[in-house]
């Protein structure tokens, strides 16, 4: 039974991806529509600092200032120092 299955989903995704696939049709993306006015394109040095640098420095902002601004206690954090393996209290019976 598992193999129908995978069978049927697998015809079902490849199915849907050769639908989608064609009738996506890349060729009307040539023919400007009205009022279309594009601009320059972006160079390597652009396009790698709008999409590699600009996301790296915004993710080292964030993670610089949630370190910095922590406030949490000492005794909240779990470390190898403040685990302790004895109970407080004693369980009576």
């Amino acid at each position: 039974m598992d193999k129908k299955n995978a069978l049927r989903a697998g015809a079902l995704a490849a199915g849907t991806t050769l639908m989608m696939l064609l009738m996506s049709s890349p060729a009307l993306a040539l023919t400007r529509d009205d009022g279309d006015d594009p601009g320059t394109g972006l160079s390597v040095v652009e396009t790698l600092g709008l999409y590699v640098l600009a996301p790296i420095a915004l993710f080292a902002i964030i993670a610089g200032l949630v370190m910095v601004l922590d406030r949490s206690k000492e005794e909240h954090r779990v470390t190898s120092r403040n685990i302790k393996t004895r109970p407080k209290a004693d369980a009576k019976a």
